[in-house]
């Protein structure tokens, strides 16, 4: 990154007018084991909502697959207090099969100077944004899952959730390029959120994810905030990065599902074992073990192929620095090692019954020995 790009713009002139953007706050939960989205589809069109498997809107399909395409559909507007503003704000739902649901609250901002829109973007945060407490999001929530809840395969009341901020700009008063964002725009306190001047070093991190593919656009990652400059209002953008909010989200639930059931197994283990537990009691506890194996592994993998981006390069690097900024990698690993550490006690506990019928069939044989060796010797006398 050059120094002019990571320092504060350059000239006098004020940075350009927002003349058409929004700000769009995303929150995740895991709601349920799966959804049906088939029904979930059929149930709110039943409910009079309108919705639609969701399909990248400029991608070519052969260029990035969907393991099972997420059901998207439109809720009805709220006014949301803003700052002291009521806004209308746009609310869409997505659901993914392997259980997460994406709440987005969108507000739009047109015809807004750059100055405004900064302060909109972090007001927004306070009000409704990753960290804060709105009850709004429960609601929200709350009304979705009256409608779609028969189509909820094991739903649960997990307390995780996954908080984002997307700041979108179509247009500005006057021509700029991606690359000159930089130069006539400060991005940092729209991203940072903080209105004190950050170090070089801070601001050259803050800055260092960002992704053009033609001259008059511009992607900007960060961990809980984005910022996409796109012209032709294509989503495809925000949408991979939704997708890995949404993986992160669903590793989070099994890597905490998996610390709490890791505890619970040494202690049934070495439970068995003081009692001296039959094959029976251990191959009992050696299939729970595989069942909590064969289902955590059949969910991660679709988390893992929730998305597969192959032809189109940009947004492949799009979609690879998100998943690198939510850590999806690591905590996915951190998952694998749960999942093999359980494996093992399984196959420790399977020997175990198994060698204890090994014994116990030694034991029949040598049974059946005595009884013919004492029958015959009582046939001889």
């Amino acid at each position: 990154m050059s120094t002019q790009t990571a320092n504060a713009p350059l000239g006098d002139a004020p940075p350009p007018a927002v003349t058409a953007g929004h700000v769009t706050a995303l929150r995740l939960f895991d709601i349920a084991f799966e959804i049906d989205l088939k029904l979930a589809e059929t149930l709110s069109r039943a409910a009079a909502s309108s919705g639609a498997r969701r399909k990248l809107t400029a991608t070519p399909p052969q260029a990035v697959t969907f393991d099972d395409p997420p059901f998207g559909l439109v809720l009805p507007p709220r006014h949301i207090d803003i700052d002291g503003h009521t806004h209308t704000a746009h609310i869409t739902a997505r659901l993914y099969a392997f259980g997460v649901v994406t709440l987005a609250i969108r507000i739009d901002a047109d015809m807004i100077a750059w100055d405004a829109y900064a302060r909109l973007v972090n007001a927004i945060q306070a009000a409704i944004g990753p960290g804060s407490l709105s009850a709004i999001w429960d609601e929200i929530l709350a009304a979705l899952i009256a409608t779609i809840k028969p189509a909820l395969l094991r739903p649960n009341n997990s307390s995780l959730v996954e908080d984002y901020l997307i700041a979108t700009v179509h247009g500005f008063d006057r021509p700029v390029l991606g690359a000159m964002i930089g130069r006539v725009i400060d991005l940092v306190p729209l991203l940072s959120g903080e209105s004190r001047a950050l170090s070089e070093s801070a601001r050259g991190d803050l800055l260092s994810r960002r992704f053009s593919y033609y001259a008059d656009d511009l992607v900007v990652l960060t961990w809980d905030r984005a910022f996409i400059f796109e012209p032709r209002h294509d989503t495809d953008v925000a949408d991979v990065i939704e997708v890995a909010n949404a993986q992160f989200l669903e590793l989070r639930y099994y890597d905490e599902l998996l610390d709490d059931e890791l505890p619970r197994m040494y202690d049934l283990v070495e439970a068995t074992r003081r009692l001296r537990a039959g094959p029976q009691r251990f191959s009992k506890l050696a299939r729970n073990l595989y069942a909590i194996v064969a289902e955590v592994t059949e969910l991660t993998e679709k988390v893992d192929n929730a998305l597969q981006v192959t032809e189109d390069v940009y947004l492949a690097r799009v979609y690879a620095a998100a998943l690198e900024q939510f850590r999806v990698k690591p905590m996915s690993a951190a998952v694998d090692r749960k999942l093999s550490i359980i494996r093992d006690t399984y196959m420790a506990l399977y020997n175990e019954a198994a060698g204890a019928r090994a014994g116990l069939m030694e034991l029949a044989v040598i049974v059946l020995i005595l009884v013919e060796v004492v029958l015959a010797i009582f046939r001889w006398h």
